[in-house]
């Protein structure tokens, strides 16, 4: 197991104001919501709060300080791996990072939060590109209107939970550690009720379907998730979960995506790309229908590239954009008149080329 200050990087004589802020940084690093799906960070934030749960409390620290994890066992300490589970961190310590973690209810327990949501949305690519506002339906748990979220029947109400004494969890022994968890009796609720309300059956909330409007900032891409706070599941005496918004994006076959870069391939004759000129290109201007012309130097070769500086993709919640990569596809013709196939062996001769295959003679040529 790892020493406590090692987990929270502080000194042994930190203060306690040192070791909040050093916990704080650690949970916003490791948190769930920004590390979804990620078990390596949630052991992070895990081990994290148990070495806090420690170390802000004297007389753990103490304990710890003078006799380490025996001391704790002693002492009947959380030490590492305390916490049973996420939630339970939530319910530990949600007051010190305010809407972070959800608030702080006003008799001082921590606040259950709402269930997070997901729902998909699909854009278009220019949508994508430029951003857009959209419409989406979810259906949440709202507090229940009849009972005002209470979840107990006119006239009655909700009672002290006696399993977890109103704290919304129990501790109990796990091998060598004292193990905190939600208490399974009121799953945290602090609470229980006899007489349940007759429109919710007790649960304080009811399935509401509504419509959100979700705004799309410019330059997200495909699979990214727009989160928006407070938007998810409403819990009867907490505070709302999240909503996640999964992004779609359709492709367009004009334009490849790489980051914040988006390259186009552009058809150039052999001719055109010897002698030079001009050559139309798609561009993102105009909700991804403007066009641009490029004026092409003489000796272009297959595979060159012209780079417009600043022209791609805008970058989230920053200034200014990709670039724009023009790449040449240089195209041979497969089949040529007659006029077109002298005037190329002719050029061959100009240019020395005496090993281009001989001129094809039909029946009534090979007879002249």
């Amino acid at each position: 197991m790892r020493d406590l200050y090692e987990v929270l990087g502080v000194e042994r004589g930190a203060s306690q104001a040192d070791v909040k802020k050093a916990y704080r940084r650690l949970a916003q690093q490791y948190h769930p919501d920004r590390n979804p799906d990620d078990k390596h960070a949630e052991e992070k934030f895990k081990e994290a709060a148990n070495a806090y749960q420690v170390l802000s409390d004297d007389e753990q620290r103490a304990l710890y300080d003078r006799f380490g994890f025996d001391g704790l066992r002693r002492g009947g300490g959380a030490g590492q791996n305390g916490f049973g589970s996420v939630e339970d961190i939530f319910s530990a310590f949600g007051d010190l990072f305010g809407d972070f973690f959800g608030g702080r209810s006003s008799g001082g327990r921590r606040q259950a939060r709402g269930a997070d949501l997901r729902v998909d949305l699909g854009l278009t690519f220019a949508e994508a590109v430029w951003g857009s506002t959209k419409d989406v339906k979810v259906t949440r748990d709202v507090p229940c209107t009849l009972c005002k979220g209470s979840g107990a029947a006119a006239g009655s109400k909700a009672e002290t939970c006696r399993t977890c004494q109103g704290k919304g969890q129990v501790v109990h022994a796990q091998g060598f550690f004292m193990v905190q968890s939600t208490c399974p009796h009121c799953r945290g609720a602090g609470k229980t009720i006899k007489d349940p309300c007759t429109d919710c059956r007790g649960r304080g909330a009811k399935p509401e379907t509504s419509q959100l409007t979700v705004t799309v900032p410019p330059g997200v891409d495909d699979g990214q998730t727009l989160r928006l706070a407070g938007k998810g599941e409403q819990a009867p005496s907490g505070a709302a979960g999240h909503l996640y918004v999964v992004l779609h994006v359709q492709g367009d076959e004009r334009f490849k995506r790489d980051g914040e870069d988006i390259l186009t391939e552009v058809p150039v004759s052999f001719v055109k790309a010897a002698l030079g000129g001009e050559i139309e290109i798609h561009t993102l201007e105009e909700n991804c229908t403007g066009s641009a012309t490029i004026d092409l130097k003489p000796g272009a070769q297959p595979g060159d590239v012209i780079v417009r500086r600043g022209q791609g993709i805008p970058r989230v919640g920053e200034h200014g954009r990709g670039d724009h990569v023009v790449q040449l596809k240089v195209e041979i013709p497969k089949k040529l008149s007659a006029r077109q196939e002298e005037l190329l062996r002719e050029l061959a001769t100009e240019l020395g080329e005496d090993n281009v295959k001989a001129e094809r003679r039909g029946l009534f040529g090979r007879k002249k």
